[in-house]
């Protein structure tokens, strides 16, 4: 059996792309000698182990292996001094580099967002950085019988604990903060200070110095059919904001569509219902849809309001549970909310609204009834909610269009002014 002159370990192989660095190598030879000479390169530590007990330790630059230096040789082998005596023992290089590119991710988890008042699914991933502190520690506790011990093997060994401390440490702090998600990506600093102070302890058992612990993102997990969800109605609030319009106008926009489309591309009722949707303009589509007292578009013989003919029922969104009813109610059935319709479009307004939340127009310019308090439409006769006449308003015994004041004939059907 030949024994081995010169023990060392080039490193410079250490960064294997999807393995990460080594941390630990073992010779493959274990037949040395004390004349063997171990050569420790820069950034590394050489240990050495003999029937299960530490024999050395030895830093940067070339040693011989004599009983000088390895003064147990005497008490396990029986080699005295001098002389080239052969023995058995493990090598082991230990790299003292510190990577900063180790890559860590939890596992979905869920959060109560304080922006959204619902639970959401998150996920945050990152990166650290390990230096080898305690060489023994590390190899004793951690390398056991491999001849090898990478960044990779690190992260799948301790991937339960990590995922555990990360989570239960970013969602106390993200939960006492009352941070939302849409607001997370300023909090990733001291973020990443909270979970290094609580990670120092764990990986100092192990051997470690954490220099490094980063949050690179803490974002909505769209691996699941929730999170999928969440993220799409985000992009369509983000559209809404950017677009001008709201919810309950992309909702009219999708009816309009789809009118149109059951009716053919030439349908009258599709073309009626999109000249609405759009703010009642464009040519004598719009002249045909004019707005009632409650805000509900009617038609009749002549086209004007007051003509007689019955309100044409729609589906409105309460402003006050958001959810949908008949236009021909007075109340909202699911929370008694009044129905205070916009004389324009007819969409459901708060009582302290100044304009309507679906076409905008501007309350401050209306005259409200003085009884219930109801947005009147221009030129209307009576309140269309309590009947309460109008003071000053007067309506044509023909046709029953509004006649503006001083006017001695209707403009609607040309009878002369009673």
């Amino acid at each position: 059996m030949s024994f081995i002159d010169l023990v060392s370990w080039d490193d410079s192989s250490s960064g294997n792309a999807g393995e990460g660095p080594i941390f630990a190598h073992k010779f493959p030879e274990t037949n040395l000698g004390t004349f063997t000479q171990l050569l420790v390169r820069e950034s590394q530590e050489a240990v050495l182990f003999t029937k299960g007990q530490l024999l050395g330790k030895f830093g940067p630059g070339k040693h011989t292996l004599n009983t000088e230096n390895l003064p147990l040789l005497r008490n396990l082998y029986g080699i005295p001094f001098g002389g080239k005596n052969p023995f058995f023992a493990e090598v082991w290089f230990v790299n003292k580099v510190v990577p900063l590119n180790i890559d860590w991710s939890t596992t979905s988890m869920r959060y109560q967002d304080p922006d959204y008042n619902t639970m959401v699914p998150l996920k945050a991933v990152g990166r650290y950085g390990l230096k080898v502190q305690d060489a023994e520690r590390f190899l004793v506790k951690l390398v056991g019988a491999a001849a090898e011990f990478r960044a990779k093997d690190l992260t799948e060994h301790f991937s339960g604990a990590m995922n555990a401390k990360t989570k239960t440490v970013l969602l106390s702090y993200m939960q006492s903060q009352r941070i939302g998600i849409k607001s997370i990506s300023a909090y990733l600093e001291p973020l990443s200070q909270a979970l290094k102070a609580s990670m120092l302890a764990f990986w100092e058992d192990y051997g470690f110095n954490l220099e490094g612990f980063y949050i690179t993102s803490v974002e909505i997990d769209d691996s699941n059919e929730d999170g999928q969800r969440i993220l799409d109605a985000m992009a369509r609030q983000s559209a809404q904001i950017i677009g001008g319009y709201s919810w309950q106008q992309s909702k009219a926009f999708e009816v309009a569509e789809n009118a149109v489309s059951a009716a053919g591309s030439g349908g009258m009722l599709g073309a009626l219902m999109m000249t609405n949707m759009m703010g009642g303009s464009g040519g004598a589509a719009a002249a045909m849809l004019q707005p009632s007292p409650g805000g509900v578009p009617v038609t009749g013989a002549s086209g004007q309001v007051g003509s007689g003919a019955a309100p044409v029922p729609r589906e409105v969104f309460c402003s006050n549970c958001s959810k949908k009813y008949s236009s021909t109610s007075k109340f909202c059935p699911h929370c008694g909310n009044l129905y205070n319709p916009c004389p324009q479009c007819g969409s459901d307004n708060g009582k302290e609204a100044r304009r309507c939340v679906s076409c905008g127009t501007p309350f401050s310019s209306l005259t409200r009834c003085p009884v219930c308090g109801m947005n009147l439409p221009p030129g209307a006769v009576n309140c269309p909610r309590c009947v309460h006449a109008v003071a000053g308003a007067v309506a044509c015994t023909k046709c029953g269009s509004v006649i503006a004041p001083g006017d001695g004939f209707c403009s609607a059907c040309g009878k002369k002014v009673e």
